[in-house]
């Protein structure tokens, strides 16, 4: 893969705070963290914990519409004294390197880190441990000193997109032919992802064509789709594994710009709201829920007790090691195959999305078709 990373290698045992014992590098002094709650030797009056949060995206994105809002919520929750997190997002990787300079500089307490490039940013999270800036890895595993680290656990969301995609495949899952549109070769989760489909798809299908999406850009996976249906024949394409729902919006966009019918299925993530809807409509036939909250809530935790210098023993149950650190300790998260008979018992039901928001004027056939509307 060229990654310059291997997958997370993951001990799944209980840890003792005594084994995680994880405390603020001696140079950094908390006073009053928190409202003075925790370890970090403050007598009241000083300056709050001040946490930085630097994200792959905003906006529209995932982490701009769910991740950060839960970050911010949860924080003010376990630290109303403390000050807003500061926020940073960019998919760029020389952007990211340039933020994360910056909190540096700034001095900020405890870092909240979804890297967007891990081998690149590796030299800038060391700077941070230099600097006793303790570093919790969000959703994707950072190179360098990392204290600890958030995600949903790779392997089982591959493993449910090959699933999905075997099972709406039919008789052609014995045989057929798929496009493989993977994530970037620079976030260590697409390849974790990837080997999860994998080890359910080897021996079954034939991998048509399988493609590294370059900054996971959907402009990248639509010039890639295209390429495979001119490689290998529009009607030899059996099914699609997306590693994501905007990667699995390209490959529906250039599917139907060369007039593909019926479009084979497709699988995704991250349960974007409008893979949902092509979900009701038939144009992809699953995504992975990982519920974010329950994320969020562990890196703030994690992420606060490091500033008042406390184990997260209590918080992480896991650990993994990346290709720079050991036994990072880690909290890693159950997913949930989403299809069209389940999209009210675990997005409404959880609150992600009502069904108004679902159910637009153009889907409302589908939606009584599904259930979804009375």
């Amino acid at each position: 893969m060229g990654l310059g990373v291997s997958l997370p290698a993951v001990k799944r045992r209980s840890l003792t705070r005594a084994s995680v014992a994880i405390s603020v590098a001696a140079g950094l002094t908390l006073t009053g963290a928190c409202g003075g709650g925790g370890g970090g030797g403050g007598e009241g009056g000083g300056d709050s914990l001040t946490v930085g949060v630097l994200l792959p995206g905003g906006g529209a994105s995932r982490f701009g519409q769910f991740d950060r809002p839960l970050i911010e919520q949860k924080l003010k929750q376990l630290c109303p004294d403390c000050p807003a997190a500061t926020v940073a997002a960019t998919p760029e990787p020389a952007v990211q390197r340039q933020q994360l300079e910056a909190m540096i500089t700034r001095g900020v307490d405890v870092l909240i880190l979804a890297v967007v490039d891990a081998k690149g940013l590796r030299s800038t999270v060391e700077a941070a441990d230099r600097a006793g800036i303790p570093v919790v890895a969000y959703d994707r595993l950072a190179q360098g000193p990392i204290s600890g680290y958030v995600t949903f656990d790779g392997t089982t969301v591959g493993r449910l997109q090959g699933e999905g995609l075997l099972k709406a495949m039919g008789t052609k899952a014995d045989g057929g032919q798929i496009v493989m549109m993977n994530g970037a070769t620079t976030d260590p989760n697409a390849d974790w992802y990837k080997q999860g489909a994998l080890s359910v798809l080897k021996g079954k299908v034939k991998i048509g064509k399988s493609y590294d999406t370059v900054g996971w850009r959907p402009e990248n996976a639509y010039v890639n789709m295209t390429g495979a249906i001119a490689a290998l024949g529009a009607d030899k394409i059996d099914g699609v594994l997306a590693a994501n729902d905007s990667l699995a919006g390209a490959v529906v966009s250039a599917l139907n710009a060369t007039e593909v019918r019926p479009l084979p299925p497709i699988t995704g993530q991250d349960a974007d709201l409008p893979a949902v809807r092509r979900i009701v409509r038939g144009g992809q036939y699953m995504t992975v829920y990982k519920p974010f909250k329950p994320a969020a809530d562990a890196a703030v935790e994690m992420a606060v007790a490091l500033g008042r210098g406390e184990s997260v023993g209590s918080i992480a149950t896991d650990t993994v090691d990346s290709v720079t650190s050991k036994d990072i300790p880690a909290v890693l998260l159950p997913s949930i195959s989403v299809t069209v008979g389940n999209i009210k018992d675990t997005l409404v039901k959880d609150g992600m999305y009502t069904i108004d928001q679902i159910c637009t004027s153009k889907l409302r056939s589908a939606c009584d078709k599904a259930g979804l509307t009375p």
